[in-house]
């Protein structure tokens, strides 16, 4: 059966919509939302059944760790291990919400699955309402890697994850087009050292000159 495709304001989502998506992440499945960068899969980072059907969906097991998109910083302590590190919150302050992914040691408590076996974590705060609204909604961070098939072009329409993985996913949450569809920017910290792992929205010199 293929996905049913649901329009949703991306500025005022509907609360109604967003509780019909929660329910069906309560009930591990895996639905395409869109961000503020690009459409990505929603799912509860913490059902090993759905981190599977990510997987499937994709078409391969992801080689990095899973993203995971928080609305608050208390929510990104609760998925990290120990105290977070001061550059995390330098560029936190100056990132989020937006396009920033941070990736730090992970919690005990987030499946070594969802780290792709590193014990590490990617999360991020997107700047979306559709996205914050869900995890109100859900009363859980969720997943936020790219809908689309491994290899194939990331998607910035709700049509794009339609014509991609329609036929493997009950929901695309579709608010249009995405004016940016560019991927976050990923900085992997570890301690006071850090690197760029892509660069995306956000610039070297920025993040740089944040951290300067």
């Amino acid at each position: 059966m293929p996905a049913e495709l649901l329009k949703i304001d991306a500025q005022n989502p509907e609360a109604g919509t967003l509780r019909y998506a929660a329910h069906l992440l309560e009930h591990g499945s895996v639905i395409a939302v869109p961000t503020d960068t690009v459409y990505g899969l929603a799912a509860d980072p913490f059902n090993l059944a759905a981190v599977d059907e990510i997987f499937r969906v994709k078409g391969r097991p992801e080689v990095r760790a899973l993203p995971i998109l928080i609305s608050s910083l208390e929510q990104a302590k609760m998925l990290t291990r120990g105290s977070l590190p001061d550059n995390f919150l330098r560029l936190a302050k100056a990132f989020w919400p937006g396009g920033l992914t941070l990736v730090v040691d992970a919690s005990r408590g987030v499946p070594l699955k969802v780290t792709a076996n590193t014990g590490r974590i990617a999360v991020r705060w997107p700047h979306s309402a559709v996205v914050e609204g869900l995890i109100d909604e859900f009363e859980s961070p969720v997943t936020g890697t790219s809908a689309n098939i491994s290899g194939y072009p990331s998607c910035a329409s709700g049509d794009e994850v339609f014509l991609q993985l329609g036929d493997r996913l009950p929901l695309v949450l579709d608010a249009g087009e995405i004016g940016v569809a560019l991927a976050s920017t990923i900085v992997e910290l570890n301690g006071d050292a850090w690197r760029v792992g892509r660069v995306g929205v956000i610039s070297v010199t920025e993040i740089a000159a944040a951290l300067a």
